[in-house]
């Protein structure tokens, strides 16, 4: 999959025309999937199924106080986006250049002279240009306009449209369940190992501390039952997010203990892939009833992986 980034003027011609959808596509969930599946077939063999999408949230411009908790890192979307057989991404960086373009000058300059756009498909509640004064309507305007074609997508979803907000909104208060059916897939949280206080080894249960982006989306905190990837290998593991208390931490943390594992993970990248809640988290009188507690949550890791 190809990757556009930097100045839209600066990317190469295009070899194909496109045909493109647009949006941030945090989580890249079902209703995602269900709307690249339907571009696909509208591209047939001659189009390049692309996917326009930002860098970063724009909230993270127009509201960097209310920037929502994200599903997934920029690399997890990328990955996810490949996997739905998308051939090219277009990576926008919202900043206020981009911000300021009006519909007009968004759908001429990126999506015409950057892309060679055939066709466009995006949901019904579609919003774009400055000041999300461009609507469906006015994206079709457009199209005849520049010569390309709009086609609307119904959004799917059981009782409701399927949406980044209502997976957060699940997430946050460990519906679980609820998450992997609408994102059609576990949740993950993927990070590189950090160097921690060395606490958990000097108890006996090691433990790696992930480094986490800037508004990561994470379930409550509690101790959880997940498996744990690097590379190709996946291991069963136990999870704690929170701050431990009984250690009188104040700073949220993720960190895991893979069962059966002794290795160094310092500097490796690993996804955190949350299968079942554990227990919530909460402070003990001292670090011998909380290792018999860490006792009994991989045991009951162990029955549930």
């Amino acid at each position: 999959m190809r990757v556009l980034e930097g100045p839209f003027s600066t990317w190469p011609r295009p070899a194909r025309a496109a045909a493109a959808t647009i949006g941030v596509y945090d989580g890249v969930h079902v209703g995602h999937q269900a709307l690249i599946r339907g571009l696909r077939t509208l591209a047939g063999d001659h189009l390049a199924v692309t996917v326009v999408t930002f860098r970063q949230h724009p909230a993270a411009v127009l509201a960097p106080d209310r920037v929502p908790p994200q599903l997934t890192t920029l690399d997890q979307r990328l990955e996810l986006l490949a996997e739905l057989g998308v051939d090219q991404v277009a990576l926008l960086d919202f900043d206020d250049e981009l911000r300021r373009q009006s519909p007009e000058e968004f759908v001429r300059n990126v999506l015409v002279d950057g892309l060679d756009m055939s066709v466009v498909s995006v949901g019904e509640g579609f919003r774009f240009g400055h000041g999300q004064s461009g609507d469906l309507a006015t994206l079709a305007a457009l199209g005849e306009a520049y010569g390309f074609e709009v086609a609307p997508t119904p959004l799917v979803g059981a009782d409701e449209p399927y949406s980044a907000t209502r997976i957060r909104e699940a997430l946050a208060a460990g519906r679980l369940a609820v998450v992997e059916e609408q994102l059609g897939r576990r949740f993950s949280v993927c990070g590189v190992v950090v160097v921690g206080d060395g606490r958990g080894r000097t108890i006996g249960v090691p433990t790696a501390n992930l480094a986490l982006v800037a508004h990561q989306a994470l379930p409550p905190h509690g101790v959880y039952a997940v498996q744990v990837s690097a590379n190709d290998d996946s291991h069963p593991a136990v999870a704690n997010i929170g701050v431990r208390p009984t250690f009188g931490g104040t700073e949220a943390v993720l960190e895991v203990h893979i069962l059966d594992v002794e290795e160094d993970l310092y500097e490796r990248e690993l996804c955190v892939e949350f299968v079942s809640h554990i227990r919530e988290e909460r402070a003990f009188d001292g670090v011998e009833q909380l290792v018999t507690q860490i006792k009994n949550d991989i045991a009951t890791a162990r029955s549930l992986l």
